[in-house]
């Protein structure tokens, strides 16, 4: 089935007329298909929480002259499940979808998820929550409802702001329908939702200004009776159609930016501002887009036209305990239907066996009214006064003679069946396989293992899983919900919003506000109606002893690591997971704590503290004198390389003058002087300047020459007879 096409907000009278017919025919049909289903889930809710209604029926007239006592076990089986879920919430969590990834996206997804926060806290949301919650657990099925309303009921329309909000749904069961077309649990593919409201008579006409005695007679023939002598329906009906709407797409030229913006929102302002700055339109296309359209109706026509609702999904939220769709029809029940048989039977036993106990313990006489009359008073309080003996009238036979007679019987003392012992026995056991043995996991046996007993308890969470888990489906369906209603009503540039941290702090969101990116390019932060988010809500088996069981884990963990680093680590989880009165600010230092260590991932707003603290914190002693050590061994190593190179340059020139006044002697003295140079050099292995060689010859050597040293040639090339003598004058012309 496709939906309708509508491209106007406002229709004609004719129109409305024809939408409330077929909304009238239409809601006759859920009716009829899921009225007994209904029915069943408010007798269920009425079972467990009103006294009494555990008789209601044709039990109450089997023992309408009875006792009819009530021990209600369901109310406590389904009172555990309540405060399981109470113990740990559920609450929906935005992430980027696949592919848009950066800070801008992480930044807009906290944003979500700060600003969904502050809505829940603002309406509060747990009352719609726990509601909706205790409904589905008890009679499986409820409802939550969003809206949006102004911050401010007296400003002017035009300037007021508006805000969404969490509205809770009462009586689910008998004033939530959807179309029978939609089979999705959350219902997102649903194209009509009807919420019922009862009036009374006389408050319907002072609000609407319509009695329901001028109402077609038509309407007396509907499964549904929207008006009764006492009572009047109103409902709230959402119809999800399509429109059409012309876009046009812009491009600028200088960024390369382009923008698909709505024909109507476009005047003449705006084009002269785009066109002032680059903007050059490109095509207009039309495009179609669900939206859901509200109407006020009774059973005599349409009420009110609301128009089109922020948001393109019906802004209700069905809440299951356990669901199927058989036969086509969806039937759902909870906690209390499978256990109202054991639970009647075991009341009847009760008052049985009460009525049991109440009769006399003993056997009394019997006697004709000739024998006791007169004697009644003494009969009626032998009990009371103990007489030593009571007195009959004689019974005289046809001759008039006393015969001697007691009591002509006696009436026997009421027992208790062996049938009703076993039985009451058989109906313990099968409400507690039905509804659970919550005495098992409440009960604490001697010298049982803490891991024991949490298997025990995970063993009894996994009964209420299935609640769990169909309340985390709505909840996540009510944060897209929300993000569709936000990504049209928080669009204001420059408006400053409340918003709540998950840690519970409230910080203030501040609307598309220009930014630069990493690219150089502007952007608008929190920029919601750009916000394409996934939602998830996780939920596990919901141990109320979840957090002790995490600090018990991080102890044993501790008691065999044997690095400091992570003993720091260890030991500040096990803080942020300590429960009891006053120990959030000491939860809170560590997570400051881990979060300095890079343990745990910063929101924006510690992150920016963080990096505060680092700004103005002075630098480490240790750190300051470490970095003078280094730079003083950096510069006396630049004094040492400085000095080497000036020594090398000082032999270089002792070298150079040397060689000069060797060229102003004679050879033999040159021969003699260079002799004496090499063997001072030989003998100083440890100077850096070069060694001085003499020129190399093949001819053996002279008389008188040190094997091994090179031969000393003369000025001719030949070898001296003898070696010249090295005296001090020689001495003083070398230096």
């Amino acid at each position: 089935m496709d939906y309708p096409i509508k491209e106007e907000t406002a229709s004609p009278k004719e129109d409305l007329e024809k939408m409330h017919a077929e909304s009238l025919r239409l809601f006759d049909l859920v009716q009829a298909a899921q009225k007994e289903e209904r029915k069943l889930c408010l007798e269920d809710r009425r079972f467990y929480s009103v006294a009494g209604a555990q008789w209601e029926g044709k039990l109450a007239e089997q023992f309408e002259n009875k006792p009819r006592f009530e021990v209600n076990k369901i109310h406590l089986a389904v009172l555990r499940i309540i405060n399981e879920y109470r113990n740990n919430r559920v609450t929906a969590t935005f992430i980027p979808k696949a592919g848009e990834t950066g800070p801008e996206y992480d930044a807009l997804a906290d944003t979500c998820a700060d600003l969904f926060r502050a809505d829940e806290q603002d309406s509060v949301a747990e009352e719609s929550y726990d509601n909706a919650f205790e409904e589905a657990a008890g009679g499986g099925y409820g409802a939550i409802r969003l809206c949006a309303e102004y911050e401010d009921e007296m400003a002017e329309e035009e300037d007021a702001a508006q805000r969404i909000r969490f509205k809770p749904v009462f009586d689910a069961d008998s004033c939530v329908f959807f179309d029978l077309g939609a089979k999705r649990q959350d219902k997102s593919d649903a194209k009509r939702c009807w919420v019922l409201t009862e009036y009374d008579i006389e408050t319907y006409k002072q609000e609407f200004n319509d009695d329901p005695a001028s109402w077609p007679k038509a309407i007396s023939g509907a499964h549904f009776d929207w008006a009764t002598p006492d009572t009047v329906f109103v409902s709230e009906s959402y119809i999800v159609v399509v429109i059409s709407e012309k876009m046009q797409c812009w491009s600028n030229r200088l960024s390369g930016e382009k923008e698909n913006i709505r024909e109507e929102d476009m005047d003449e302002a705006t084009y002269e501002r785009m066109a002032a700055t680059g903007w050059v339109l490109d095509k207009t296309k039309t495009v179609k887009r669900k939206r859901v359209r509200k109407l006020l109706e009774s059973g005599g026509g349409v009420l009110d036209d609301l128009g089109y609702i922020a948001g393109s999904a019906i802004p209700v939220i069905p809440v299951y305990g356990k669901r199927w769709v058989v036969d086509g029809i969806e039937r759902c029940m909870g906690h209390v239907r499978l256990g109202k048989d054991m639970q009647r039977l075991k009341n009847m036993q009760l008052s049985k066996l009460g009525e049991i106990s109440a009769a006399s313990s003993y056997e009394k006489p019997i006697f004709t009214p000739e024998q006791i009359v007169g004697h009644q008073g003494m009969w009626e309080n032998e009990n009371v006064k103990n007489y030593p003996y009571m007195l009959v009238n004689p019974i005289t036979d046809a001759s008039g003679q006393i015969v001697a007679s007691g009591p002509i019987g006696y009436t026997k003392p009421p027992t208790v069946p062996q049938a009703m012992a076993v039985l009451l026995q058989l109906t313990d056991q099968d409400m507690r396989e039905i509804l659970g043995n919550a005495q098992q996991g409440e009960q604490m046996v001697a010298n049982i293992a803490s891991k024991t007993v949490e298997m025990i308890q995970e063993r009894l969470d996994m009964q209420t899983y299935i609640y769990m888990s169909n309340f985390a489906k709505a909840i996540k369906r009510v944060g897209e919900v929300w993000l569709g209603m936000a990504s049209e009503i928080y669009v204001e540039k420059g408006r400053k919003m409340k918003g709540v941290l998950a840690a519970g702090d409230t910080t203030e969101v501040e609307l598309m506000v220009p930014k630069a990116g990493k690219d150089g390019k502007q952007f608008l932060e929190n920029d919601m109606s750009e916000a394409r988010m996934d939602v998830v809500a996780d939920v596990g088996p919901s141990s109320s002893s979840k957090r002790q069981a995490t600090v018990r884990t991080l102890k044993e963990l501790m008691a065999i690591n044997q690095d400091q680093e992570t003993a720091t680590v260890l030991s500040s989880m096990v803080m942020m997971n300590m429960e009891g009165e006053g120990v959030s600010e000491v939860r809170d230092f560590f997570r400051q704590k881990l979060i300095r260590l890079g343990v745990i991932k910063p929101t924006e707003e510690e992150a920016k503290v963080v990096a505060e603290e680092k700004a103005n914190q002075p630098e480490d002693p240790n750190a300051v004198y470490l970095k003078a050590a280094a730079a003083e061994a950096e510069a006396n190593a630049t004094q040492a390389r400085a000095n080497t190179l000036l020594t090398l340059t000082k032999s270089d020139q002792a070298r150079a003058d040397i060689l000069k006044t060797l060229s102003d002697i004679d050879a033999s003295e040159k021969d003699q002087a260079l002799r004496a140079l090499e063997m001072l050099l030989t003998a100083s292995p440890s100077t850096t300047a070069p060694s001085v060689q003499a020129p190399a010859v093949t001819a053996a050597p002279a008389e008188g020459a040190t094997p091994g040293q090179p031969p000393l040639t003369n000025a001719q090339g030949k070898y001296p007879e003898r070696m010249p003598k090295f005296d001090a004058s020689t001495a003083q012309k070398i230096k």
